[in-house]
């Protein structure tokens, strides 16, 4: 087998499970409040694209979550655009001070959050605070 077969064998083989993974979605107050409502387990990430200490939280949670394929299956996980909605009532009810801000919720209940946290270990609790709620 040649080299260049080989490799896009592998990377044909390789992206399926990728492609399987669950993915944040965009905050819609319906999208919360439903979550919310049915009792699921949540990871709301206030987060701005721009942001650098926001960026190195989502390798980070990139990193756990392909390490740990029951965050994507059981977690729902929810992005929120802090330029679009610094200024809502979403912000105030939860007491998000900035962007950069990640709770993890059971339902309505709040179980963890992390504000400017980018370590492994502090995301990874996170995560697991609403897995095992």
């Amino acid at each position: 087998m040649h080299r260049r077969d080989f490799l896009m064998l592998t990377a044909a083989v390789s992206l399926p499970p990728l492609a399987a993974r669950a993915q944040f979605i965009d905050y819609t107050p319906e999208r919360l409040e439903t979550a919310m409502a049915n009792g699921e387990r949540i990871i709301l990430d206030f987060y701005a694209p721009w942001c650098g200490t926001c960026n190195r939280q989502q390798r980070v949670m990139e990193q756990l979550r392909a390490a740990n394929p029951a965050y994507d299956a059981n977690l729902t996980l929810i992005h929120v655009d802090w330029d679009t909605y610094r200024h809502t009532d979403l912000v105030a009810r939860h007491n998000v001070p900035r962007r950069s801000t990640i709770i993890a919720f059971k339902g309505a209940r709040e179980l963890a959050r992390t504000v400017a946290g980018t370590s492994v270990a502090e995301i990874q609790a996170l995560f697991d605070a609403a897995l095992n709620a």
